[in-house]
């Protein structure tokens, strides 16, 4: 599974990253950036509950 952020859709609320800071975090334009890479296993639940948290439906996993 790999995480995508639509920076065009995202707000910088910071939902994401309260959620599964391993997986996501902030750029300096203060909207969220994905893990490059494949999420690990222990990781997949917290970053699909991100995914669902995302107010504006930014973020995607595949």
């Amino acid at each position: 599974m790999k995480a995508f952020v639509d920076k065009d859709v995202c707000i910088g609320c910071g939902a994401c990253v309260g959620i599964c800071p391993e997986v996501f975090d902030m750029d300096n334009d203060g909207l969220a950036v994905a893990i490059e890479g494949e999420i690990s296993e222990d990781l997949q639940e917290s970053a699909q509950e991100a995914c669902e948290g995302c107010p504006v439906s930014a973020i995607t996993i595949e």
